[in-house]
Formats: C-alpha cells, sequence, structure tokens
C-alpha cells in the first residue's frame, strides 16, 4: 500500500505541468485526460502534481483510482475518506477494472487498519461477505466521486442544514 498526494493549482503557462513523482509521467496525463473527458473536470488550466510518498515507485495500474481520487480530492478541496483504501484500474472510457491479487490487498489494508475499500464492482461481487473491510464497489470514475461527496464534511453539513 502506498499514500499518493496531489496538488491541483492554477496554471498561468499555455501549457499546465503534469508532474509526477514516484509514478509514470505519462499514466498521470492520461488520468487527467478522462477525468476531463469523462467527468467534466477543468485541468485543462491547472497544473498537476503529484507524489508517492516515501520515495517509492508505483509502476503497476492498480493505483489508479487512488491518483484519480487524490486529483479530484485536490481540484475540488474535499478530502478522501482518510479510512478508505482505493484500488482499481481506470480504463481510458472511465471504467474501473479488476486488478490482480485483490483479497491480498483487502486483507493487508486491514491489517494497518483501514474500515472501507473502494474496489472495482466486478470485484466485490467476488470477495462477498468475507471481505475484511466493507466494500465500495465501483464501476466508473463518475460513481467514484460521487462516493467521495458522501464522505466530505461539506456533504456531511448540507444533509444536517
Amino acid at each position: 500500500l502506498v499514500e499518493v498526494q496531489a496538488l491541483v493549482s492554477h496554471s498561468g503557462l499555455a501549457m499546465p505541468r503534469r508532474q509526477a513523482l514516484g509514478l509514470d509521467q505519462a499514466r498521470l496525463s492520461l488520468l487527467t485526460a478522462v477525468l476531463e473527458k469523462k467527468l467534466g473536470l477543468r485541468l485543462y488550466d491547472r497544473d498537476v502534481f503529484v507524489n508517492v510518498t516515501g520515495g517509492v515507485r508505483v509502476v503497476e495500474p492498480a493505483a489508479d483510482l487512488g491518483l484519480a481520487a487524490t486529483v479530484a480530492s485536490s481540484l475540488n478541496d474535499r478530502p478522501v475518506d482518510p479510512q478508505a483504501v482505493l484500488v482499481g484500474e481506470v480504463g481510458l472510457a472511465g471504467e474501473v477494472r479488476s486488478v490482480s491479487r485483490l483479497d491480498v490487498r483487502l486483507k493487508e489494508a486491514a491489517k494497518l487498519g483501514f474500515k472501507r475499500a473502494v474496489v472495482p464492482k466486478n470485484e466485490a461481487s467476488r470477495a462477498g461477505p468475507s471481505a475484511p473491510l466493507e466494500l465500495v464497489p465501483v464501476a466508473s470514475v463518475g460513481e467514484l466521486l460521487e462516493w467521495m461527496d458522501n464522505f466530505t464534511p461539506l456533504a456531511k453539513i448540507r444533509e444536517k442544514a
């Protein structure tokens, strides 16, 4: 498991920067394009900086869902649920794809104290009640952002009003 951080800020440049430390630069560009095209997030005039903490280099696409969440989180100034781990590959159409060894990943996340896991929808049905965490199945990055909105302090304040 790794922690992914993102900073999205207004750019004064003609071509905004996409800079990744610990992740593939091309993967970051691809995911920002998916977030723009499929969700309408305004990133075309924003610099996007991403960092994997601890100096780790992530090369597998299972980190895509977490990366998409952190970019959207920074853009919207809304935190991701700190009790959740996010695992899934994001395709060009914005769909969330399966990853290998999900059961092992979930067990490790539970050992580290996580309470929830955002996972590909087709994987959640296979994990079933034996999963060590509360599963949040998502089929697309759109569903990911809907889930994120339900866990933000702003959404909870709105519910009380």
